[in-house]
């Protein structure tokens, strides 16, 4: 793919670096990207790896008609070589196969490049880690590796040693949630500012999130368990309901139950008058309502109620009871 700067969010720093490094013919064998999921670091590694080849830059960005701009666009590229996990992690016959290929000169460009994301992953295996190693201390001549990692991974100090490290960060909350109804017209902005605070910046988390849809689920079983009665025949009547609705949710079952996470710690610090700002931007209503339903005590309690249920739910017990012990926890010691 062919990805111009100009395109990239909230990274300003690290493109100027890059490019500055570029424009000043002072390029690095190794860069390590390094930041929070799903802040842009492969689409910065793309736009950068395109523009040391392409025939024209034009000052930081790419031509976007020369032959090696055109073979990024359409993936094609036979200099570019992209490493991703496979599974849990890039495999040692990745690493081995990538050093045979760079045993050859490039075909056609200047410079090879040779993209690895996610090396973070690769740290659990130490025999991937020490093969990646001898590349990056031996690096072949005209190539030149761009790696991108999380910053809550685990990266080898002797690694990072070899690397020029470039810290990317999190978006800007209004950017992210600007993002997300420009991808979604009917998307309101109290929900698009949720999902930017919860994502915390990051914009592919905040897009995994929205596309799940959970958070009208989320206010309509909040809604119940706020104006729902401890013990009556109704409340049980709807509870086993809301249950089955969450437990359908299946692989999306542990965002629901970190978005409840987050409702009841807004509702925690609103009721300690902390005066932080809510994550829970489209709960404002049910937030102060929550606060006055229960006591700091019953809000911990009802956090160690989600954390038991996620324990169940690891042990693969039965989703629907889980949730039905956990809903009646949650409506529990009002006030």
């Amino acid at each position: 793919m062919l990805i111009p700067f100009s395109t990239i969010i909230g990274q300003q720093w690290a493109i100027n670096f890059l490019t500055s490094s570029f424009n000043k013919d002072k390029l690095g064998h190794a860069y390590l990207l390094k930041g929070p999921s799903g802040v842009g670091k492969k689409m910065v590694a793309h736009a950068f790896a395109a523009l040391i080849n392409c025939a024209h830059p034009q000052d930081i960005e790419v031509c976007g008609h020369c032959p090696s701009c055109k073979k990024f666009a359409s993936g094609n590229h036979p200099d570019l070589l992209v490493i991703e996990p496979e599974g849990a992690g890039i495999k040692i016959k990745q690493i081995r196969a990538l050093q045979q290929q760079l045993t050859f000169p490039p075909f056609e460009a200047k410079s090879r490049l040779v993209l690895l994301a996610d090396i973070h992953e690769t740290m659990r295996r130490p025999e991937v880690a020490n093969a990646l190693l001898k590349t990056l201390e031996e690096p072949p001549k005209h190539t030149l590796l761009i790696l991108s990692g999380n910053e809550s991974g685990t990266i080898l100090p002797t690694i990072l040693s070899r690397c020029q490290i470039i810290p990317l960060i999190p978006l800007p909350l209004a950017e992210v949630s600007r993002m997300l109804m420009n991808d979604d017209a009917e998307l309101a902005e109290k929900q698009a500012m949720t999902y930017a605070a919860i994502s915390e910046g990051s914009l592919g988390r905040a897009r995994t999130l929205q596309k799940k849809n959970l958070l009208p689920l989320r206010r309509t079983i909040i809604e119940q368990l706020t104006i729902l009665p401890e013990d009556c025949t109704e409340t049980v009547q709807q509870v086993f309901p809301m249950a089955a609705e969450a437990a359908a949710l299946k692989e999306n079952l542990d965002d629901f139950l970190n978005l409840l996470t987050t409702w009841l710690r807004d509702v925690l610090v609103l009721r300690s008058g902390a005066g932080s700002h809510p994550i829970s931007h489209d709960l404002g209503d049910l937030l102060e309502q929550g606060s006055r339903c229960w006591s700091q005590h019953a809000l911990q309690n009802k956090l160690h109620s989600l954390d038991q249920a996620r324990r169940q739910l690891a042990r693969h017990c039965n989703r629907t009871l889980v949730l039905e012990v956990l809903f009646f926890a949650l409506l529990a010691e009002k006030c």
